[in-house]
């Protein structure tokens, strides 16, 4: 996509701090980090979100993500790396290329709002209503 920042970055018309690549996937840091070493992975294909993705891509993102997260856990021995990934404006994605988000985590680091809703008891009838239909709905 021609005005995608992400897809400016893969071609190399806009500097990154590149963590890997391989042949479907670009990583690399984040430039407004929550934590040191928040790094992001994105596939080298455009493709807007988890909808528009291919099934390549992803599992290509998914199997690097794997090995950055050993990276992390070598060169900074978190505690722990938060894997965030968003879909829409509506879920807060700013940049409409998929990107997963790996978050390093410090013990002692504030929680990240994500992992941090209010847990309420939900209604168990519509709770199956709905996942009959999101089972319904599966091809």
């Amino acid at each position: 996509m021609e005005d995608c920042i992400f897809c400016k970055i893969v071609k190399g018309e806009i500097p990154s701090f590149k963590v890997y690549e391989d042949e479907k996937v670009f990583a690399f840091g984040d430039i407004n980090p929550i934590s040191p070493g928040h790094s992001l992975i994105i596939p080298k294909r455009h493709a807007q979100d988890l909808w528009e993705i291919s099934g390549d891509d992803l599992t290509a993102v998914h199997l690097a993500s794997k090995k950055i997260i050993k990276a992390i856990q070598d060169a900074l021995q978190p505690s722990g790396v938060a894997c965030v990934q968003l879909n829409g404006p509506g879920a807060n994605q700013v940049v409409l290329h998929y990107h997963l988000h790996l978050v390093p985590r410090l013990a002692g680091d504030p929680e990240l709002p994500v992992a941090t809703w209010e847990l309420k008891e939900g209604d168990m009838d519509e709770v199956r209503e709905i996942a009959g239909k999101i089972a319904a709905a599966i091809k």
